[in-house]
Protein backbone atom coordinates (compact mmCIF):
# COMPACT_ATOMS: atom_id res chain seq x y z
CA UNK A 1 0.00 0.00 0.00
CA UNK A 2 1.52 3.27 -1.34
CA UNK A 3 1.98 5.97 1.39
CA UNK A 4 0.14 9.40 1.23
CA UNK A 5 3.41 12.04 1.24
CA UNK A 6 3.44 15.58 0.02
CA UNK A 7 5.95 18.89 0.30
CA UNK A 8 4.76 21.90 -1.40
CA UNK A 9 6.85 25.37 -1.24
CA UNK A 10 4.49 27.24 1.08
CA UNK A 11 4.14 24.90 3.60
CA UNK A 12 0.89 23.50 2.89
CA UNK A 13 -0.79 20.48 2.29
CA UNK A 14 -1.41 19.49 -1.51
CA UNK A 15 -3.09 15.68 -2.15
CA UNK A 16 0.07 13.43 -3.26
CA UNK A 17 1.47 10.11 -3.00
CA UNK A 18 4.59 8.04 -3.93
CA UNK A 19 4.09 5.78 -7.02
CA UNK A 20 6.15 3.67 -9.65
CA UNK A 21 6.47 4.84 -12.91
CA UNK A 22 3.89 2.58 -14.11
CA UNK A 23 1.34 3.75 -11.16
CA UNK A 24 1.55 7.20 -11.87
CA UNK A 25 -2.36 7.27 -12.25
CA UNK A 26 -2.52 6.94 -8.40
CA UNK A 27 -2.06 10.47 -7.91
CA UNK A 28 -2.64 12.40 -11.30
CA UNK A 29 -6.38 11.52 -11.27
CA UNK A 30 -6.95 14.19 -14.32
CA UNK A 31 -6.72 13.81 -18.03
CA UNK A 32 -3.40 13.71 -18.30
CA UNK A 33 -2.64 10.98 -16.88
CA UNK A 34 -2.28 8.55 -19.51
CA UNK A 35 -0.14 10.88 -21.63
CA UNK A 36 2.62 12.03 -18.27
CA UNK A 37 2.58 8.12 -17.83
CA UNK A 38 3.20 7.08 -21.72
CA UNK A 39 6.29 10.47 -21.66
CA UNK A 40 8.02 9.90 -18.44
CA UNK A 41 9.25 6.33 -19.06
CA UNK A 42 11.12 7.17 -22.20
CA UNK A 43 12.08 10.13 -21.33
CA UNK A 44 13.61 8.70 -18.01
CA UNK A 45 15.24 6.02 -20.32
CA UNK A 46 16.88 8.30 -22.39
CA UNK A 47 18.22 10.78 -19.67
CA UNK A 48 19.77 7.72 -17.82
CA UNK A 49 21.70 6.18 -20.51
CA UNK A 50 22.62 9.72 -22.34
CA UNK A 51 24.52 10.55 -18.90
CA UNK A 52 25.76 6.88 -18.00
CA UNK A 53 23.71 6.51 -15.03
CA UNK A 54 22.69 3.29 -15.76
CA UNK A 55 18.92 1.79 -16.06
CA UNK A 56 16.64 3.74 -14.19
CA UNK A 57 14.15 1.58 -11.30
CA UNK A 58 10.89 1.66 -10.51
CA UNK A 59 11.14 4.68 -9.15
CA UNK A 60 8.44 6.39 -6.69
CA UNK A 61 6.73 9.54 -7.52
CA UNK A 62 6.23 12.14 -5.14
CA UNK A 63 3.90 15.45 -5.25
CA UNK A 64 6.86 18.24 -4.67
CA UNK A 65 5.09 22.05 -5.15
CA UNK A 66 1.99 23.53 -6.58
CA UNK A 67 2.11 27.26 -6.87
CA UNK A 68 -0.63 30.14 -7.78
CA UNK A 69 -0.34 28.82 -11.90
CA UNK A 70 -1.61 25.50 -13.04
CA UNK A 71 1.94 23.77 -12.96
CA UNK A 72 2.68 21.81 -10.87
CA UNK A 73 5.60 19.61 -9.86
CA UNK A 74 6.60 16.04 -8.81
CA UNK A 75 9.77 14.58 -7.47
CA UNK A 76 11.14 11.39 -8.95
CA UNK A 77 12.92 9.38 -6.43
CA UNK A 78 15.10 6.44 -7.59
CA UNK A 79 17.24 5.55 -4.30
CA UNK A 80 19.64 8.50 -4.07
CA UNK A 81 18.64 9.68 -7.29
CA UNK A 82 16.23 12.32 -7.98
CA UNK A 83 14.65 13.86 -11.08
CA UNK A 84 11.75 16.79 -11.07
CA UNK A 85 8.68 16.62 -13.44
CA UNK A 86 7.12 19.96 -14.58
CA UNK A 87 3.45 19.09 -15.38
CA UNK A 88 2.43 22.27 -17.54
CA UNK A 89 -1.22 21.70 -19.18
CA UNK A 90 -0.21 23.56 -22.41
CA UNK A 91 -3.96 25.30 -22.74
CA UNK A 92 -2.75 27.22 -19.88
CA UNK A 93 0.84 27.36 -19.62
CA UNK A 94 3.27 27.37 -22.58
CA UNK A 95 6.65 25.72 -21.66
CA UNK A 96 8.94 27.39 -24.16
CA UNK A 97 9.72 30.69 -22.62
CA UNK A 98 10.99 28.37 -19.62
CA UNK A 99 12.94 26.39 -21.90
CA UNK A 100 14.27 30.07 -23.12
CA UNK A 101 15.16 31.79 -20.36
CA UNK A 102 16.60 28.66 -18.40
CA UNK A 103 18.86 28.94 -21.10
CA UNK A 104 20.06 32.74 -21.03
CA UNK A 105 20.58 31.93 -17.19
CA UNK A 106 22.66 29.17 -17.17
CA UNK A 107 24.83 31.29 -20.09
CA UNK A 108 24.63 33.91 -17.57
CA UNK A 109 26.49 32.02 -14.57
CA UNK A 110 23.48 31.60 -12.82
CA UNK A 111 21.97 27.99 -11.34
CA UNK A 112 19.06 27.17 -12.72
CA UNK A 113 17.61 23.41 -13.11
CA UNK A 114 19.21 21.69 -16.19
CA UNK A 115 16.65 20.54 -18.30
CA UNK A 116 16.79 16.65 -19.17
CA UNK A 117 14.08 16.16 -21.15
CA UNK A 118 10.99 18.09 -22.56
CA UNK A 119 8.15 17.84 -24.84
CA UNK A 120 6.98 21.33 -25.01
CA UNK A 121 3.99 20.25 -26.87
CA UNK A 122 2.61 18.31 -24.14
CA UNK A 123 3.76 20.76 -21.44
CA UNK A 124 6.32 17.99 -20.01
CA UNK A 125 9.60 18.92 -18.46
CA UNK A 126 12.18 16.85 -16.51
CA UNK A 127 14.44 18.64 -14.71
CA UNK A 128 17.59 18.42 -12.21
CA UNK A 129 16.61 18.05 -8.21
CA UNK A 130 18.10 21.04 -6.80
CA UNK A 131 16.33 20.49 -3.35
CA UNK A 132 13.31 21.20 -1.38
CA UNK A 133 14.86 24.34 0.68
CA UNK A 134 13.55 27.28 -0.55
CA UNK A 135 15.30 30.68 1.26
CA UNK A 136 11.66 31.48 2.45
CA UNK A 137 11.38 28.47 4.27
CA UNK A 138 15.23 28.90 5.78
CA UNK A 139 14.01 32.54 6.33
CA UNK A 140 10.70 31.24 8.55
CA UNK A 141 12.86 28.83 10.29
CA UNK A 142 15.21 30.99 11.25
CA UNK A 143 18.25 31.09 9.34
CA UNK A 144 21.24 31.51 10.87
CA UNK A 145 22.79 35.61 10.12
CA UNK A 146 26.04 33.55 9.15
CA UNK A 147 23.45 31.63 6.26
CA UNK A 148 21.34 34.71 5.57
CA UNK A 149 24.61 36.64 4.68
CA UNK A 150 25.97 34.06 2.20
CA UNK A 151 22.81 33.21 1.15
CA UNK A 152 21.48 36.70 -0.25
CA UNK A 153 24.91 37.73 -0.90
CA UNK A 154 25.06 34.71 -3.55
CA UNK A 155 21.31 35.78 -4.78
CA UNK A 156 22.67 39.11 -5.36
CA UNK A 157 25.80 37.91 -7.17
CA UNK A 158 23.49 35.92 -9.14
CA UNK A 159 21.43 39.05 -10.18
CA UNK A 160 24.13 40.75 -11.12
CA UNK A 161 25.38 38.23 -13.36
CA UNK A 162 21.75 38.10 -14.75
CA UNK A 163 21.54 41.87 -15.35
CA UNK A 164 25.41 41.99 -16.96
CA UNK A 165 24.26 40.04 -19.80
CA UNK A 166 21.66 41.71 -20.88
CA UNK A 167 20.59 43.05 -24.62
CA UNK A 168 17.74 44.20 -25.81
CA UNK A 169 15.61 42.36 -28.47
CA UNK A 170 15.58 38.90 -26.62
CA UNK A 171 13.17 39.02 -24.32
CA UNK A 172 10.15 40.75 -24.56
CA UNK A 173 9.84 44.21 -23.40
CA UNK A 174 8.58 45.58 -20.15
CA UNK A 175 6.73 48.83 -21.45
CA UNK A 176 4.50 50.46 -20.55
CA UNK A 177 1.28 48.55 -22.10
CA UNK A 178 2.62 45.63 -19.40
CA UNK A 179 3.06 48.18 -16.32
CA UNK A 180 -0.41 49.62 -17.15
CA UNK A 181 -2.10 46.09 -17.65
CA UNK A 182 -0.72 45.18 -14.29
CA UNK A 183 -1.67 48.23 -12.59
CA UNK A 184 -5.08 47.40 -13.76
CA UNK A 185 -5.14 44.62 -11.96
CA UNK A 186 -5.75 46.26 -9.13
CA UNK A 187 -9.17 48.58 -9.64
CA UNK A 188 -10.43 45.08 -11.26
CA UNK A 189 -9.71 42.73 -8.85
CA UNK A 190 -8.73 43.94 -5.93
CA UNK A 191 -10.67 47.04 -5.85
CA UNK A 192 -14.39 45.64 -7.90
CA UNK A 193 -14.17 42.08 -6.80
CA UNK A 194 -12.42 41.86 -3.62
CA UNK A 195 -14.04 45.07 -1.67
CA UNK A 196 -17.06 44.91 -3.84
CA UNK A 197 -16.86 48.79 -5.30
CA UNK A 198 -15.65 50.75 -8.10
CA UNK A 199 -13.13 53.76 -7.96
CA UNK A 200 -15.67 57.15 -6.87
CA UNK A 201 -14.56 60.15 -9.29
CA UNK A 202 -12.38 61.35 -7.10
CA UNK A 203 -10.70 57.75 -6.70
CA UNK A 204 -10.21 57.70 -9.96
CA UNK A 205 -8.28 61.22 -10.18
CA UNK A 206 -6.05 59.51 -7.60
CA UNK A 207 -5.44 56.56 -9.52
CA UNK A 208 -4.56 58.09 -12.35
CA UNK A 209 -2.35 60.72 -10.91
CA UNK A 210 -0.36 57.46 -8.79
CA UNK A 211 0.01 55.60 -12.13
CA UNK A 212 1.42 58.65 -14.02
CA UNK A 213 3.94 59.54 -11.09
CA UNK A 214 4.53 55.67 -11.02
CA UNK A 215 5.34 55.20 -14.78
CA UNK A 216 7.44 58.37 -15.49
CA UNK A 217 9.89 56.93 -13.22
CA UNK A 218 9.81 53.40 -13.83
CA UNK A 219 10.04 54.02 -17.78
CA UNK A 220 13.23 56.46 -16.89
CA UNK A 221 15.06 53.47 -15.61
CA UNK A 222 18.01 51.76 -17.57
CA UNK A 223 16.34 48.71 -18.97
CA UNK A 224 18.10 45.04 -18.28
CA UNK A 225 16.58 41.72 -17.92
CA UNK A 226 14.02 40.88 -15.67
CA UNK A 227 13.36 38.22 -13.86
CA UNK A 228 9.95 39.16 -12.01
CA UNK A 229 9.45 37.27 -9.64
CA UNK A 230 13.31 36.53 -8.02
CA UNK A 231 12.17 36.35 -4.49
CA UNK A 232 13.15 33.84 -1.31
CA UNK A 233 10.36 31.65 -2.32
CA UNK A 234 11.63 31.23 -6.12
CA UNK A 235 15.43 30.39 -4.70
CA UNK A 236 16.82 27.22 -3.40
CA UNK A 237 19.33 27.37 -0.79
CA UNK A 238 21.28 24.21 -2.37
CA UNK A 239 24.88 23.21 -1.62
CA UNK A 240 27.38 25.72 -3.19
CA UNK A 241 25.80 28.43 -5.58
CA UNK A 242 21.86 28.71 -4.29
CA UNK A 243 19.44 27.55 -7.50
CA UNK A 244 16.83 29.81 -9.36
CA UNK A 245 13.43 28.92 -10.08
CA UNK A 246 10.36 30.20 -11.82
CA UNK A 247 11.77 32.60 -14.35
CA UNK A 248 9.43 31.93 -17.11
CA UNK A 249 7.86 35.47 -17.14
CA UNK A 250 11.19 37.14 -17.69
CA UNK A 251 11.17 40.50 -19.54
CA UNK A 252 13.55 43.11 -20.56
CA UNK A 253 12.64 46.35 -18.28
CA UNK A 254 13.68 48.88 -15.26
CA UNK A 255 16.78 47.84 -13.61
CA UNK A 256 15.45 47.96 -9.88
CA UNK A 257 12.92 45.65 -10.38
CA UNK A 258 14.42 42.56 -9.54
CA UNK A 259 16.23 43.73 -6.12
CA UNK A 260 13.14 45.45 -4.94
CA UNK A 261 11.54 41.68 -5.51
CA UNK A 262 13.84 40.04 -3.16
CA UNK A 263 13.65 42.31 -0.36
CA UNK A 264 10.52 43.90 -0.44
CA UNK A 265 8.97 40.12 -0.54
CA UNK A 266 5.34 38.94 -0.74
CA UNK A 267 5.47 36.05 2.04
CA UNK A 268 7.59 37.69 4.64
CA UNK A 269 8.36 41.05 5.76
CA UNK A 270 12.04 42.37 6.47
CA UNK A 271 12.58 45.21 8.96
CA UNK A 272 12.64 48.32 6.77
CA UNK A 273 16.30 49.28 7.89
CA UNK A 274 17.43 46.01 6.86
CA UNK A 275 15.47 45.51 3.75
CA UNK A 276 17.17 48.84 2.64
CA UNK A 277 20.98 48.03 3.80
CA UNK A 278 20.46 45.29 1.34
CA UNK A 279 19.32 47.29 -1.23
CA UNK A 280 22.47 49.61 -0.53
CA UNK A 281 24.64 45.90 -0.78
CA UNK A 282 23.25 44.99 -3.91
CA UNK A 283 23.71 48.90 -5.14
CA UNK A 284 27.28 48.61 -4.06
CA UNK A 285 27.73 45.94 -6.12
CA UNK A 286 26.18 46.88 -9.10
CA UNK A 287 28.17 49.96 -9.28
CA UNK A 288 31.44 47.99 -9.13
CA UNK A 289 30.43 45.61 -12.05
CA UNK A 290 29.47 48.50 -14.65
CA UNK A 291 25.39 48.21 -14.00
CA UNK A 292 23.89 51.57 -14.84
CA UNK A 293 22.50 52.15 -11.20
CA UNK A 294 22.17 55.94 -10.35
CA UNK A 295 25.47 57.23 -9.10
CA UNK A 296 23.56 58.39 -5.84
CA UNK A 297 22.02 55.56 -3.64
CA UNK A 298 19.26 57.83 -2.62
CA UNK A 299 18.25 58.07 -6.22
CA UNK A 300 18.31 53.93 -6.48
CA UNK A 301 16.39 53.62 -3.23
CA UNK A 302 13.47 56.21 -4.35
CA UNK A 303 13.50 53.88 -7.87
CA UNK A 304 13.12 50.53 -6.20
CA UNK A 305 10.38 52.52 -3.67
CA UNK A 306 8.70 53.39 -6.72
CA UNK A 307 9.33 50.35 -8.50
CA UNK A 308 7.90 48.74 -5.60
CA UNK A 309 4.36 50.10 -5.33
CA UNK A 310 3.98 48.88 -8.75
CA UNK A 311 4.43 45.36 -8.12
CA UNK A 312 2.51 45.95 -4.86
CA UNK A 313 -0.79 47.16 -6.32
CA UNK A 314 -0.15 44.15 -9.17
CA UNK A 315 0.51 41.82 -6.77
CA UNK A 316 -2.66 42.26 -4.79
CA UNK A 317 -4.75 42.56 -7.53
CA UNK A 318 -2.97 39.04 -9.16
CA UNK A 319 -3.76 37.41 -5.08
CA UNK A 320 -7.63 38.75 -4.96
CA UNK A 321 -8.09 37.00 -9.15
CA UNK A 322 -6.03 33.92 -7.73
CA UNK A 323 -8.61 34.01 -4.94
CA UNK A 324 -11.96 34.69 -7.10
CA UNK A 325 -10.79 33.11 -9.98
CA UNK A 326 -9.00 29.88 -9.07
CA UNK A 327 -10.31 29.56 -6.30
CA UNK A 328 -7.30 29.47 -4.14
CA UNK A 329 -8.12 31.80 -1.02
CA UNK A 330 -4.46 31.29 0.50
CA UNK A 331 -2.21 34.09 -0.96
CA UNK A 332 -4.85 36.74 -0.39
CA UNK A 333 -4.15 36.14 3.39
CA UNK A 334 -0.65 38.31 2.57
CA UNK A 335 -2.90 41.32 1.94
CA UNK A 336 -2.05 43.07 4.47
CA UNK A 337 1.70 42.99 4.44
CA UNK A 338 1.18 44.77 0.75
CA UNK A 339 -0.69 47.30 2.50
CA UNK A 340 1.94 47.99 5.32
CA UNK A 341 4.71 48.52 2.33
CA UNK A 342 2.36 50.75 0.33
CA UNK A 343 1.97 52.54 3.47
CA UNK A 344 5.34 52.90 4.13
CA UNK A 345 6.34 53.90 0.82
CA UNK A 346 3.87 56.87 1.36
CA UNK A 347 5.42 57.92 4.62
CA UNK A 348 8.52 58.64 2.87
CA UNK A 349 7.88 59.92 -0.78
CA UNK A 350 5.33 62.72 -0.89
CA UNK A 351 5.04 62.15 -4.63
CA UNK A 352 2.77 59.19 -3.38
CA UNK A 353 0.32 61.33 -1.67
CA UNK A 354 -2.37 60.33 -3.99
CA UNK A 355 -1.65 56.95 -3.10
CA UNK A 356 -2.18 57.72 0.77
CA UNK A 357 -5.54 59.24 0.22
CA UNK A 358 -6.62 55.94 -2.05
CA UNK A 359 -5.56 54.15 0.58
CA UNK A 360 -7.68 56.07 3.39
CA UNK A 361 -10.55 56.59 1.24
CA UNK A 362 -10.49 52.58 0.23
CA UNK A 363 -10.16 51.94 4.39
CA UNK A 364 -7.11 49.90 3.71
CA UNK A 365 -4.99 48.93 6.99
CA UNK A 366 -1.82 46.81 7.50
Amino acid sequence: MLRLRSKITDNKALCGARASIDQIGMIIMDSRQTALQAWLGPALRKTFADHDWGSPGSGELIAASADASFRRYFRWVDGPRTLIIMDAPPEHEDTRPFVKVAALLAEAGVRVPHIYASDVEQGFLLLEDVGDRTFLEAMQEGMLTEERQRLFRSAIDQLIAWQLSSRPGVLPDYDEAVLRRELGLFPEWFVARHLSRQFTDSEQDDWEALCSVLLQSILAEPRVFVHRDYMPRNLMAATGTPAVLDFQDALYGPLSYDVTCLFADAFFSWPAAERVAWVQVYWDKAQAAGLPVPANFDTFINQSRLMGVQRHLKVLGIFARIRYRDGKPRYLEDAPRFVAYLREACAADQRLAPLQRLLDSLELQA
